[in-house]
């Protein structure tokens, strides 16, 4: 071997070093004879170096996986060989191996099992266990290789070919007839013998039985013998958690309903004598984790079992199982409540699946009551922050906090289905007393009671938020609530969870402000005070912008009285912060765009006549204007890169902000009404002259390019006149990003103006093809994926542009380019159908071919084209989906198909008997299509029913592919 390449195997070896490593690993990989040196290093033991060793079990590793069919049946064995000798070596040696070997060869060995326990190996098994015995370095190897085979047949999250899935299930069949008994009373034994001696190699066995146990015969495992052992384990501290999740996986195994009642009965009986149901005595969290993991198991297990007994009429059973049920309910509450939140998330399932139960049954005890009282306490307990989460920087630990509180969410609502009453009875009781003195009690508590009132919309679920009507006693408990609320004062509570809670309830429950309109005046002074937008926090001020917006925007109604008032007092948020004067505003410009939209929600929607509001609008953005005026003067002289970008972000929110005032409207009417046309032409006229602007192009033009989007939803034809001097600049040295974010727009004028845009789309047909021809041929490193991926979505944007013209009715746009130009057009998009593997490209160019079919196919279409059509159209209909990435098990490739078909079918509509005549004696024989298919063919395309032939067509091509 290479010796100076194996220096670089040391992770401290310098790059060089490395690098040529990588590169005589590549080397290894492909001679075919390389794996014999690393076979005999490791048999004869040459080198003691860890990361040289774990090398040569990777060549091997890549020969079992990729080339073993192109071994003789001598170097097969050879394999088989080296590795049981390093199997042996290993009982021998003063040393354990690292871990990180011993894992890969049990890899190794795993991959060689699949390949060959079928065949070359049935005693592979016994082979090892006749090696290791019961020697704790060859039993830790032994168990390794049972996890690694595991993992390579049965491992949910590796994805297996068809045929390696029947293999499996072929392997898992004969392993359970030849060699499973065998394998189960070694792990008995292993068990036996180290359980007080070898902690770790008990603890891996046991993990070996939990993953087993899914597809072996569960008698083997589930019997006195070893049940009593697993149990045993259970009161041993270092075996315990791996004895809990063993029996998890033999309680969660698939089994009869009254079997599985029988074994989960007598666990529980065996446990709870063994005193381990007495929760409050247990000090050790981790354990109590994978306890409740196995209550939560059993209590789930006892469900289906009940459930299915049901299904199968089985009354006396499936009252059986429900009180077997029943009287886990006790030690599931004190799971639930116990206050490590691993301990209670465990247990969610059992509990969710119980009331799932109690749903369905039509009378409820006195005690299955209670239940559902203690389920709904232990919730309202288990949803408070405690004293550790940290607000300010949220981390992996607050993180968990939050999912945590996702799933008793998700009890709650179930409770709401179980006892609506009962829910917002006691939800009532704890906002009640809370918001009495919520001065003197703790931010927790104060914010868990207004939180249950937010999570009452969704448990108890009302449509288009209508809490404050229909049924009266809810309606009545939620409007007293919700009036709590707004007039206790706890909106001035001094934490930030409290506040951004009121804040997210009183948007949640804008309908209460219909009901009562004199408390709106109350809550906008704290939208707009020191309690929200000036909030000392800045993910309150953040979060209030938006929550203000929606407020606003869901009751403009009633806001008339107040829109000068909030006017004037948002005024200091609406300052764009040019980034010279090092003033750090309030707001972050995502959140001031919320603002603007909220200022223009006002303007729009108030009751004042149009002048008024064209006044408003005028103020609200002339400073923009002249702001936008300076910074971009500003722009232009400004030398260092960092500045530019400064002053060209500043300049894009500015057209940001604007663009988002006209959110307000609908369409042109609105604008018109409210006379804000002209303001907006103002803007158009201020912001266009950035697109000349040499530096800082990406963002400027994007800010402008969304700015026309909204312009032409808002001023329709009036914008028409900027398009040809914008699209120009826009135009001038783009990438492909420019082009692929500029055409949507002139895809959005041409399909919102046809005719009206025909001139202007003649004129800029050519430029703008030219420029994306230019970016596509441009040359690329052969390797670099995001350059092929622009590519990709410049050639998609460039074919929805030709399909939107085409289907705009516009094809004289393109019949009007002069005959070069309307060829090379129509041979792009051929390209597209049959070149390029991108079924969503693909698709689109059928789109186009059958529209320019449709209008230009018949007889009195342009010269020459009635010739593309045989020469190239019906050929691309064949040539694409015959191409080997045409894969026909690919949703989006189906749908290309069938626009293929319909582009054939519109020939066929369009040259009718001339296009048979053509398939029948020219094109298909040309292709050696068997005589009887092509008749086949041309009576399914000659078929009324267009569904008939786009089916037949998917036959065709899956039977003449190989």
């Amino acid at each position: 071997m290479d010796e100076q390449a194996l220096l670089g195997l040391n992770p401290n070896a310098d790059s060089d070093f490395r690098q040529r490593a990588l590169a005589y690993f590549e080397q290894l990989k492909i001679s075919p004879d390389a794996w014999q040196v690393c076979a005999e290093a490791l048999a004869q033991r040459t080198y003691s170096d860890d990361h040289i060793k774990f090398f040569c079990f990777q060549v091997l590793e890549h020969q079992v996986k990729y080339k073993y069919s192109e071994l003789t049946s001598v170097q097969q064995q050879l394999i088989r060989e080296t590795l049981i000798s390093w199997l042996q070596a290993q009982m021998l040696n003063p040393q354990p191996e690292k871990t990180f070997i011993r894992n890969k060869a049990a890899q190794v060995f795993a991959l060689l099992f699949v390949t060959e326990y079928l065949t070359k190996w049935p005693k592979f098994f016994f082979d090892i266990l006749s090696v290791v015995d019961l020697n704790p370095r060859g039993v830790d190897l032994y168990i390794r290789i049972l996890m690694a085979i595991d993992s390579e047949l049965v491992d949910r999250d590796v994805v297996h070919t068809s045929e390696e899935a029947r293999r499996n299930t072929l392997i898992k069949d004969t392993m359970r007839e030849q060699c499973i008994p065998n394998l189960v009373e070694s792990w008995y034994q292993i068990l036996q013998n180290y359980q007080y001696t070898n902690s770790e190699v008990t603890c891996q066995c046991l993990a070996v039985v939990g993953a087993y146990v899914s597809w072996i015969d569960l008698s083997l495992i589930a019997n006195d013998r070893f049940i009593n052992m697993l149990l045993g384990h259970m009161s041993i501290e270092v075996l315990r958690e791996e004895a809990c999740d063993c029996l998890f996986e033999i309680v969660n195994k698939g089994m009869d309903p009254v079997d599985k009642m029988k074994l989960v009965e007598s666990l529980c009986q065996v446990l709870q004598s063994a005193g381990f149901f007495s929760i409050d005595q247990e000090e050790d969290v981790d354990f109590l984790a994978r306890f409740s993991k196995l209550v939560n198991g059993m209590g789930q297990s006892l469900i289906v079992s009940w459930t299915k007994l049901i299904k199968n009429g089985d009354i006396k059973n499936a009252q059986e199982a429900l009180q077997a049920i029943e009287t886990k309910v006790a030690l599931m509450l004190q799971l639930l409540i116990h206050e490590d939140d691993d301990i209670s998330s465990n247990i969610i399932g059992f509990c969710y699946d119980y009331l799932h139960i109690l749903k369905q049954l039509t009378v409820l005890s006195d005690q299955q009551k209670a239940n559902v009282e203690a389920i709904m306490l232990a919730v309202m307990k288990k949803l408070t922050y405690d004293e550790e989460y940290n607000f300010e920087n949220e981390g992996e630990d607050e993180a968990m906090f939050v999912e945590y509180r996702k799933q008793l969410k998700l009890l709650l609502d179930r409770l709401a289905q179980v006892s609506p009453e009962l829910l917002l009875a006691s939800v009532r009781r704890v906002f009640s007393s809370t918001l009495q003195n919520w001065q003197t009690t703790r931010f927790m508590e104060v914010e868990v009671a207004i939180r249950l009132l937010y999570m009452l919309a969704e448990a108890l679920p009302v449509s288009h938020g209508a809490h404050f009507s229909g049924d009266v006693s809810k309606a009545s408990a939620l409007q007293d609530m919700m009036r709590t609320l707004v007039t206790s004062g706890v909106s001035s509570y001094q934490h930030t969870s409290v506040t951004l809670e009121f804040f997210e309830t009183v948007v949640r429950y804008e309908k209460f402000f219909t009901v009562e309109p004199q408390h709106i005046p109350c809550v906008l002074m704290a939208f707009l005070d020191h309690r929200g937008l000036r909030h000392s926090s800045a993910k309150v001020r953040s979060r209030t912008a938006y929550l203000f917006s929606r407020f606003v925007k869901s009751l403009n109604k009633q806001m008339n009285p107040f829109i000068e008032d909030i006017l004037n007092r948002i005024q200091d948020l609406l300052e764009l912060s040019p980034p010279e004067n090092g003033y750090q505003s309030l707001l972050s410009s995502d959140d001031q765009l919320f603002i603007y939209e909220t200022a223009g929600v006002l303007i729009v929607n108030s009751e004042y006549p149009a002048e008024r509001k064209q006044g408003l609008m005028r103020n609200l953005l002339t400073p923009l204007m002249e702001k936008f005026k300076i910074l971009l003067e500003k722009l232009m002289l400004a030398q260092d890169e960092e500045r530019q970008a400064s002053l060209a972000d500043c300049l894009n929110h500015a057209v940001g902000f604007a663009s988002r005032t006209s959110k307000a409207f609908s369409n042109k009417q609105t604008v018109k009404q409210c006379g804000c046309s002209e303001v907006y032409l103002d803007c158009l006229q201020t912001f266009l002259p950035a697109l000349s602007c040499p530096l800082q192009k990406d963002i400027l033009r994007s800010g402008v390019r969304t700015f026309l989007h909204r312009m032409i939803i808002c001023l329709e034809e009036e914008v028409l006149p900027f398009i040809p001097s914008a699209s120009e600049h826009m135009l001038k040295d783009c990438e492909a990003k420019d082009l692929q974010e500029f055409i949507p727009l002139i895809n959005q004028i041409t399909a919102k103006f046809k005719i009206q845009v025909s001139p202007f789309l003649q004129q800029m047909f050519m430029p703008l093809l030219h420029a994306i021809f230019e970016v596509l041929l441009r040359p690329a490193e052969e390797n670099d994926q995001s350059a092929a991926l622009e590519k990709q979505m410049l050639r998609r944007s460039y074919f929805a542009f030709l399909q939107t013209v085409t289907g705009s009715g516009m094809s004289e746009v393109i019949a009007n380019q002069g005959a070069e130009n309307v060829e090379r057009v129509l041979v792009t998009v051929i390209q597209g159908a049959v070149e390029y593997p991108d079924p969503i490209a693909q698709k689109t160019c059928f789109i186009i071919l059958s529209k320019l079919v449709e209008l230009w196919g018949g007889k009195d279409g342009p010269v020459g084209f009635a010739d593309f059509v045989y020469k190239h159209i019906v050929p691309a209909c064949f040539l694409a989906p015959l191409k080997q990435t045409f894969d026909l098990a690919d949703a989006q490739t189906v749908l290309a198909l069938s626009e293929c078909a319909v582009t054939l079918k519109t020939i066929h509509l369009k040259r009718g008997p001339e296009c048979v005549q053509y398939l029948q004696q020219e094109y298909l024989p040309s292709l050696q299509v068997a005589p009887e298919i092509i008749q086949e063919f041309c009576q399914a395309l000659q078929q009324p029913d267009a569904k008939v032939f786009k089916n037949y067509l998917k036959v065709f091509f899956q039977r003449a592919k190989p």
